[in-house]
């Protein structure tokens, strides 16, 4: 395996680039970036100085994931996702001066293996994205979503569980939910759903 980064894509020479990875037209990755494995970031993306990438994980197509953001294993982020990092952006101080890199504290946006993130989607820092949930396209996540949530909406609410497979799970009684593409079978309790052995 080799990495493939694109000469178009402005990779900094302190990011670490995993094996299999592909960089491609137009994306930057900034300095102490670190990708995992078998990585893919898209045309014009955009991976902030020290971002943290697992193995597998996609940024389709101009996706901005700002730091501190980190994605474990196997995320997805969808096309023109925006990942903020700022409580109060501003780009002045009152007294009318510019700005600099150390006025301000970066807050950054999670998101736990195997989740995914429509298109055109904004996190609002700091938020924690649960493992194997789905944010819809066009949501805008202002807090945290529970691990196989499917949240929807301005701002974004649970709709119904997703199993790992990302498909919506059917309810079988008794807070008990079974994945129709897999099989597999999960239990609700209040607004955590688990996957049963």
């Amino acid at each position: 395996m080799s990495v493939r980064i694109q000469p178009s894509a402005d990779v900094s020479e302190d990011a670490q680039i995993g094996e299999g990875s592909s960089v491609w037209h137009l994306a930057q990755v900034r300095e102490q970036a670190v990708l995992g494995e078998n990585c893919i970031v898209g045309r014009g993306a955009y991976v902030g100085t020290g971002v943290k990438m697992g193995d597998n994980c996609k940024l389709q197509n101009y996706a901005l994931v700002y730091e501190p953001a980190v994605l474990e294993d196997g995320v997805f982020v969808g096309p023109a996702v925006v990942f903020t990092n700022d409580h109060y952006p501003r780009s002045i101080s009152p007294d009318g001066t510019l700005k600099r890199g150390d006025d301000w504290q970066a807050v950054g946006v999670t998101c736990k293996q195997g989740a995914s993130i429509g298109a055109r989607s904004v996190c609002i820092a700091p938020v924690t994205i649960g493992a194997w949930a789905l944010v819809a396209a066009g949501s805008v996540v202002t807090k945290d979503v529970p691990g196989h949530a499917l949240v929807a909406g301005n701002p974004a609410r649970r709709i119904r569980w997703v199993g790992r497979a990302g498909v919506p799970l059917e309810e079988i009684g008794e807070n008990r939910f079974r994945c129709p593409e897999t099989g597999e079978t999960y239990r609700q309790d209040g607004e955590t759903l688990t996957l049963e052995s």
